[in-house]
């Protein structure tokens, strides 16, 4: 399956291990991503995510979102859905 790329990270919150992501396409729960830091890819399955510390089931272009990640990934790093 081809990859788009869907958003970029905007920050990354080591205390409680979340990303922020800026979307420039939708995402919803249950959806996998990639984000690629440089020198690995992250894949994963989205659980949950947010806006403004809400808990949501689908986002749209524009929004800005917080998920969990299970590493740490950095500012500027691509998302991509797979």
């Amino acid at each position: 399956m081809a990859e788009k790329e869907i958003g970029v990270v905007t920050d990354f919150f080591a205390k409680v291990s979340a990303a922020a992501i800026r979307l420039n396409s939708p995402l919803k729960v249950g959806d996998k991503i990639k984000v690629k830091t440089g020198e690995k890819e992250i894949e994963m399955t989205i659980t949950s995510m947010q806006i403004d510390r809400k808990p949501i089931e689908k986002a749209k272009k524009g929004d800005e979102i917080g998920i969990l990640m299970a590493e740490p990934v950095h500012k500027g790093n691509k998302v991509y859905k797979l």
